[in-house]
């Protein structure tokens, strides 16, 4: 069965921005060195929960049941 343009496209553009998606937490995660930073728990609690939410706000809208979420900013 061939693919259709639009699916070659999805392909395409989603494998590499998950790809970059998944970089940025392997970015991320060298935050968690004590040597280099200093954080407490409350910090975690608050990059863990903003990226849960962020993620459950994209399940979503794959399951088109919500619009675009409008707080792309994340602080502490």
């Amino acid at each position: 069965m061939a693919h259709s343009s639009q699916r070659i496209r999805f392909e395409k553009v989603a494998s590499k921005r998950v790809q970059r998606v998944l970089e940025g937490l392997d970015v991320l995660s060298n935050c968690a060195n004590k040597k280099n930073y200093e954080y407490d728990p409350e910090d975690v609690k608050k990059m863990m929960t903003a990226i849960r939410n962020k993620v459950r706000n994209l399940e979503s809208s794959f399951n088109q049941e919500s619009s675009k979420d409008s707080d792309n900013v994340f602080k502490f």
